[in-house]
């Protein structure tokens, strides 16, 4: 019997990966800028754990994220335009953002796709008890990508590529359409606690998307003086088809204004 002289297994891919490259191919054409942060979490931490302390409500973390991203997309909404052909832009009135939620399929949890519609007009109370109504109930039966659209990406090569270029031509004549289905603007997590820095780079299917990596403590010059500080690194990505450079620093730099500062965390008393 001939010996393997490099041992190995050969096992089946899950059949809800078997189609990730073709569905990632679908965005892959866009022109991206990423910038890599630091944002200090100190603040907006101390006042959801002292919260957390006196209701016993677990609030969420991401929900306040997509709170200061929404209202922050408001105050300039051309950063979650859509290039509409290669002449117009189509500047949506709500923000809609798409985070991702963990739910219940059966025995086990899945992350699951979420748009809070609106974002921008909601409190973080409204966002944080959407997110844990969302939790709490089971997926329903059918929820995800369609059957149909599924089998198509499966299909043997060079198929899925056809269909995708099909996409991808939808989605630059109807935004509207691509938008009512996936949110104005995304946010996506790598991993959010740990004792290690790290970013997130990944391809993102809207004009801006939030990826959020560690937070770990960090030795910070506050005043005159070194404290540790708790830091998220986060990763902002636009599409530089529709966002140039100056814009989108004047952007990053006013959101991390607003999650730095606690923004709408005082609210909560008023509820």
């Amino acid at each position: 019997m001939r010996k393997n002289p490099k041992p190995y297994q050969i096992v089946d891919l899950p059949a809800a990966r078997q189609d990730t490259p073709n569905f990632i191919d679908i965005i892959w054409w866009k022109h991206w800028i990423y910038g890599l942060l630091e944002v200090d979490v100190t603040v907006p931490r101390r006042l959801i754990r002292e919260y957390e302390t006196r209701s016993e409500e677990e609030l969420s973390f991401t929900g306040y994220l997509a709170y200061c991203l929404a209202h922050t997309v408001g105050e300039d909404k051309l950063v979650h335009a859509y290039l509409k052909g290669r002449k117009q832009l189509v500047v949506f009135e709500d923000v809609d953002v798409l985070i991702m939620i963990e739910r219940r399929m059966g025995d086990t949890l899945a992350p699951m796709g979420h748009v809070l519609r609106a974002a921008d007009r909601k409190s973080y109370m409204e966002i944080n008890h959407e997110i844990r109504t969302v939790q709490s109930k089971p997926v329903p039966s059918g929820k995800g990508a369609p059957p149909l659209m599924r089998r198509l990406m499966t299909l043997p090569w060079p198929l899925p590529r056809l269909f995708i270029s099909l996409i991808r031509m939808y989605m630059r004549h109807n935004p509207a359409g691509m938008a009512s289905k996936g949110g104005t603007v995304g946010i996506t997590a790598v991993g959010m606690f740990g004792e290690h820095s790290g970013w997130g780079i990944t391809p993102n299917g809207h004009t801006l998307d939030l990826v959020v990596g560690t937070i770990s403590r960090k030795p910070a010059v506050i005043g005159d003086r070194i404290e540790p500080r708790e830091i998220l690194n986060l990763t902002v990505v636009f599409d530089h088809d529709v966002v140039d450079g100056a814009p989108a620093a004047r952007f990053v730099e006013r959101l991390m204004d607003q999650i730095e500062s606690g923004c709408g965390l005082p609210e909560m008393e008023q509820k």
